[in-house]
């Protein structure tokens, strides 16, 4: 028989049944003609015979999850246990396994001023995959655990009281009553249904008008609650109820007596019979269940971080290899693979991987052999030049001297002849110096020297020492230079700055401090042009760069700038082009004033 966690209400039906969460019954004790909610006992007949006294008792659809219709009743017990609902005096209890919720929200307030240690090492993908491994676990655990639990409780409880309620009901139908109920006689009557109870001994009370008597030492149960008494002179079919008094759990049965006058008709005797029975051995045996399912999931979840961490280390082992290789690639050994093991997608991962790794050593190697192909060429092609180049700027240096004492147009020619050759050597020994850059053969030969006096010298060879270049040199300033390639790299910039820019170009010499405590040289060469466009800025130092893309020949040979900035490198120092705020470009070098030699 099935009952509320209030007071549930005995119904007439046919059939014993047995629904799910102990919610509602499938029939009950009864007469015919009605049928009950489900998980209820008792036959198709009805119990009310007459002279009985005791019609059918009616079952109440209710349930063990504490959800009862009606009114509240203070005492019922919950859905989380026999003693899991509140107390009499209206208390809630706090759930099983967690703090209070005052607590909680404390905890919860609490937490972000935690500051996480090595939160990246901490919440890894090792450790992401082992949780979440645990927590399906758990989930499933805890889940299977709740189910049998309620389950095997419902069904523990369900019989108790199914067996009481049926118990009580067929023994108040055997005893006969005599109207009016006298009070002499009646504790016997109540005490010899108590010797008959089921599945536990009971104590049976008897309310009549004013008459209280009961099988045990005091007439009056403190147990019986208001509202089951309200229910069982409202309902002639009986009701029940369960109540935790003082943590003890109890049930409650109340059952009218009534006069049948008809298949379907009663009327009340005003005598009322009250079954009260401890349910002790229900919840030690509900305990029970509750500590065998929490010892079955724990060491459920501690036998499944196994699994996980074999889980976690056959996913996270292609993912390390993966990121090795990565590693190695990135250092220059294009020839790494990774081994592909098993069909899963981390195979494909590393198959592809390998695909992709294969394919770009093969660009690679294709673009190193094109490079050095074009190295090859162009420093051959520079040495093949060479011999040829110097007889053709020795007869040009003759016609040159004879040009006065030719016709004006064949002077021009000879004129013109001579500048072209001029370049194209030019040309060449800039190829040449370039291709030893790319071959790493070029050498640096350091010497300590006067850096103003180097600079000085540079303008003074090349004739810059008019007013179109100013210098502002202060002396005093030694530095460990290579004097040619620093000769190379003020001539450059100059060069350029007079060729690309405008007059005056200002050179200024200093020597700063950076934040590591080394000195630098610091070398600027300032001109008063129009600057140079943003778009051309980041380009200024590739080789054959164009900045106007309409000009098809350049006065230089188009690798000044790159050669300065190999030259500068070589050095150990860095170069940065610019525009200064009243116009103009502006080319800083910065070199170590006490650069070690450095052979290439």
């Amino acid at each position: 028989m099935t009952g509320r966690t209030a007071f549930g209400r005995v119904l007439r039906g046919k059939g014993t049944g047995r629904g799910g969460d102990g919610s509602g019954g499938s029939g009950g004790t009864g007469g015919r003609g009605e049928t009950g909610a489900r998980d209820g006992t008792g036959g198709r007949d009805g119990t009310g015979g007459p002279g009985s006294g005791v019609p059918g008792a009616r079952r109440a659809a209710g349930t063990y999850d504490g959800r009862a219709e009606g009114p509240r009743t203070a005492g019922r017990t919950g859905g989380d246990g026999l003693h899991g609902a509140p107390a009499r005096d209206g208390r809630a209890p706090e759930r099983a396994g967690g703090p209070p919720p005052a607590d909680r929200s404390r905890r919860r307030r609490s937490a972000p001023g935690r500051r996480p240690l090595r939160r990246a090492r901490a919440f890894g993908l090792r450790t992401r995959l082992v949780l979440a491994f645990l927590l399906v676990a758990a989930v499933s655990a805890g889940t299977t655990a709740a189910l049998t639990y309620r389950e095997a409780r419902n069904a523990l409880l369900q019989t108790a009281q199914d067996t009481a309620v049926s118990s009580f009901r067929d023994q108040v139908q055997q005893t006969g009553f005599v109207l009016p109920v006298q009070a002499e006689g009646l504790e016997e009557v109540l005490r010899d249904l108590a010797r008959k109870g089921k599945p536990h001994p009971w104590v049976v009370f008897a309310e009549y008008g004013s008459i209280r008597a009961s099988s045990g030492t005091s007439p009056v149960s403190t147990v019986i609650t208001p509202e089951l008494r309200r229910a069982a002179h409202a309902d002639p079919h009986g009701s029940f109820e369960r109540v935790v008094k003082d943590g003890v759990p109890y049930l409650t049965i109340a059952m009218p007596t009534v006069f049948r006058t008809g298949p379907e008709g009663v009327l009340p005797t005003r005598l009322v019979l009250y079954a009260v029975m401890r349910m002790t051995d229900e919840q030690v045996n509900v305990d029970a269940l509750l500590t065998a399912a929490r010892d079955g999931a724990l060491p459920g979840l501690a036998i499944a971080l196994l699994p996980g961490l074999l889980a976690a280390r056959s996913v996270l082992r292609p993912v390390r290899e993966l990121r090795q290789a990565a590693q190695s690639m990135g250092s220059g050994r294009l020839d790494t693979r990774i081994p592909v093991r098993g069909s899963d997608e981390l195979a494909d991962l590393a198959h592809t991987f390998n695909e992709s790794a294969g394919k770009l050593q093969h660009s690679v190697q294709e673009l190193r052999r094109a490079e050095e192909r074009a190295r090859r060429f162009a420093s051959d092609v520079s040495h093949e030049l060479r011999t040829p180049l110097a007889g053709m700027l020795a007869v040009t240096e003759v016609l040159d001297e004879d040009a006065g004492r030719l016709d004006p147009d064949t002077a021009r020619a000879v004129r013109l002849i001579s500048s072209e050759t001029g370049k194209l050597a030019v040309l060449v020994e800039d190829l040449m110096e370039i291709s030893r850059f790319d071959a790493r053969a070029a050498e640096l030969h350091t010497d300590e020297i006067d850096a103003a006096e180097a600079i000085r010298k540079t303008l003074e060879n090349r004739h810059w020492t008019d007013g179109r270049v100013r210098a502002e040199l202060p002396g005093g300033i030694r530095a460990r230079l290579d004097p040619r390639r620093f000769d190379i790299v003020v001539a450059n910039l100059v060069g350029n700055a007079l060729r690309h820019g405008g007059a005056p170009v200002t050179v200024r010499l200093r020597v700063e401090a950076r934040s590591h405590g080394v000195p630098v040289l610091v070398t600027e060469v300032a001109d008063s042009g129009p600057g140079i466009r943003p778009e051309v800025l980041p380009h200024i130092f590739d080789r054959f760069y164009k900045a106007d893309a309409a000009r098809t020949r350049s006065a230089g040979s188009g690798l000044g700038l790159a050669i300065t900035l190999e030259n500068v490198r070589l050095h150990g120092g860095t170069i940065r082009a610019g525009n200064l705020p009243r116009g103009g470009a502006v080319f800083t070098v910065e070199i170590p004033l006490h650069a070690e030699e450095d052979d290439g």
